[in-house]
């Protein structure tokens, strides 16, 4: 099987040689090989933070676009198949994958959409890996690796300081929420939403998700979300607070 691929000239591809770009055992070898590789450091990145998809489903889910895409290319060029019906449906079975990858915590907060975004962007990666394209698939790498290992602490940074922030709060008793109310007035915070949590119903405690904004000239100088929260968390009556990421 020796099969030429579309009319582009990859950079890498012209880089190694001919064989690269032609569909045979040592170009489906090398394919395969990256895609895991890639894969593998990004599955990595994921498993260091405790995700729910580790290095394991990344790595399948790289190797599975691939081999989809390298099996179109087969298809189209010996069979002459109008359209990439494979690699079709792959997007839209890891679409799927990666919907039902994202879950409601008790807190109400939405656990796994990064690595939901993240498996799907893998696949894609794979896609292209398998149709030849080892330059676009390298900086797809590089960029992708960077938005999930880099970006996030100048995310929280931006996050901290901005006028708007949600928290988790958990009351010792439903009585005391209007004193709570009257406490984040006098400090210079407008409440703009407040939401009975009800995965804590049976609890004893009273919980809530509570939007919030920074009215207060001098809060929004001088602190940040971390410090207003920790001011928070002394009064007696707060059993738990945090910011809801």
């Amino acid at each position: 099987m020796n099969i030429n691929l579309f009319d582009v000239t990859d950079p890498i591809s012209k880089l190694l040689g001919e064989w690269s770009a032609k569909l045979d055992i040592w170009s489906i070898v090398l394919r395969i090989s990256i895609s895991i590789i890639f894969a593998a450091i990004i599955g990595w990145e994921r498993s260091t933070k405790r995700h729910a998809a580790g290095l394991r489903t990344f790595m399948l889910v790289s190797l599975s676009a691939t081999v989809a895409m390298m099996l179109d290319i087969f298809l189209i060029q010996k069979f002459a198949v109008s359209m990439p019906l494979i690699s079709t449906a792959f997007v839209i079975g890891i679409a799927i994958i990666s919907s039902n990858s994202i879950l409601y915590s008790s807190k109400s907060q939405i656990k796994g959409l990064t690595t939901a975004v993240g498996l799907w962007a893998v696949g894609i990666s794979g896609l292209l890996i398998g149709a030849g394209f080892y330059t676009v698939s390298l900086i797809t790498f590089i960029a992708l690796l960077c938005c999930l290992s880099l970006f996030p602490s100048l995310e929280r940074r931006f996050k901290n300081q901005s006028n708007h922030f949600e928290i988790h709060l958990e009351l010792k008793h439903r009585d005391d929420l209007q004193n709570f109310v009257t406490t984040i007035r006098q400090l210079g915070l407008r409440i703009d939403d407040i939401e009975v949590n009800p995965a804590y119903i049976n609890s004893g405690l009273s919980v809530y998700s509570v939007a919030l904004t920074i009215q207060s000239g001098e809060l929004k100088k001088y602190k940040t979300h971390t410090e207003i929260i920790e001011a928070l968390r002394s009064i007696e009556y707060i059993h738990h607070i945090e910011e809801m990421t």
